[in-house]
């Protein structure tokens, strides 16, 4: 059997790590892939979301299975696509993928199914945006309406923070057409909590709860980032409370996107914020998260690849999953200057030579690539190390 997982960061090369794992001992290609990766799969200089050359390249080489990691590609459409050509694959379609790739519209869609999230107000003048500032105050939080790489969403506690915010996304086009559309959202105080699930567009299977750690500094200080590091379990995420999210939260999304005609199957990222033991909706992502992927697929018992095909095939329902007892912590090792410009091209030195399934601490590659005999930096995010 052969499987292409799309994708180049440390997410996918953990997806690959645990694909390899498979009793089904699948055969597996990688696009673009990175340094870390080609130790277990064949990597394919395609870009992740290059669909048409991907297409191309699952017929050719009969792939017959497509996990896709990022969420470009998914907004794009490579679901879609894939599907127009009765290929398999592992993903939600474009149209379900708005969760992600429109917070405006995942506001609407909680709405609808009556989801506790942060009030929030959509504009696309900057002029109205700063009128609705000068009268709301601080502390809130920015976000631009698009895909960011998780780079576009501003805690502002200051108005002059705020008023620098609206003009970068939508007069300086920091994060270019993403922050054309943003959104003024109320800061909730509480604690961050992260809660994935597996569902094939009825059935829901969650994940165990991680953790990430977004800001850049020591301290959780500085600017947010993709994720700097990730544990799992959560503490707060106790049983009581993930079976609340999957009630309140989970299942009414899924079902309401079934209900507007663009049933969602993959994998639903809910990031949520615990306020006086409230989970309350920050943001749905349309894909695993990256670091939390580094933390939650290492405590998968069940094979992956069942899973994904399950999900695919809408019978979930009939597949026991099953989670280890043990936690995992996840440190990112990143570029000096990241978030902001940084050098690429550093040698790393250092790396381990192996690292088997059983192994209790793994170094998963993100922005790495070879050159000759060396692995070099290639990324703001470069490496995350794993501690089981």
């Amino acid at each position: 059997m052969k499987i292409l997982v799309v994708g180049s960061g440390g997410r996918e090369h953990t997806m690959v790590w645990k694909l390899a794992q498979s009793p089904r001992k699948p055969i597996l290609y990688c696009a673009p892939g990175n340094a870390g990766i080609a130790s277990l799969a064949t990597c394919v200089s395609i870009k992740a979301d290059d669909i048409s050359k991907l297409k191309e390249f699952v017929i050719q080489e009969q792939i017959d299975v497509t996990v896709v990691g990022p969420e470009a590609p998914l907004a794009l459409g490579i679901v879609d696509e894939f599907r127009k050509g009765r290929l398999r694959v592992f993903g939600p379609t474009r149209n379900a993928a708005r969760v992600e790739a429109s917070k405006t519209f995942s506001k609407e869609v909680m709405a609808q199914a009556k989801i506790r999230t942060a009030q929030a107000r959509s504009f696309n003048k900057a002029t109205e945006a700063l009128a609705y500032l000068e009268q709301h105050g601080v502390p809130v939080v920015i976000k631009a309406d698009g895909l960011a790489q998780g780079k576009g969403v501003i805690i502002a506690t200051t108005r002059e923070q705020a008023t620098q915010a609206i003009q970068d996304c939508m007069e300086k086009a920091v994060f270019g057409p993403a922050g054309q559309q943003i959104l003024i959202e109320e800061f909730l105080d509480g604690e961050e909590l992260t809660i994935m699930a597996f569902t094939d567009g009825t059935t829901i299977v969650p994940m165990p709860p991680a953790q990430d750690h977004k800001r850049v500094g020591d301290r959780d200080t500085g600017l947010n980032t993709g994720g700097m590091g990730a544990y799992c379990p959560a503490p707060l995420g106790t049983n009581a409370l993930r079976d609340q999210v999957v009630r309140e939260v989970l299942q009414p999304m899924v079902d309401a996107m079934a209900r507007i005609g663009s049933p969602f199957q993959g994998v639903l990222y809910a990031g949520l914020m615990i306020v006086n033991g409230i989970p309350y909706v920050l943001e749905f992502n349309a894909r695993m998260g990256d670091p939390e992927t580094q933390v939650v697929l290492p405590l998968l018992k069940t094979d992956l690849l069942d899973v994904i095909e399950a999900v695919i095939d809408h019978r979930l329902e009939q597949l026991p999953v099953e989670w280890s007892g043990e936690a995992a912590v996840c440190v990112v090792m990143t570029s000096g200057g990241y978030p902001g410009a940084y050098q690429q091209g550093k040698v790393i030195t250092g790396l381990p030579t192996t690292s088997t399934a059983s192994s209790s601490s793994v170094v998963f590659h993100a922005g790495t690539a070879q050159r000759d005999k060396e692995i070099v930096t290639a990324g703001g995010r470069v490496l995350g190390v794993l501690g089981l």
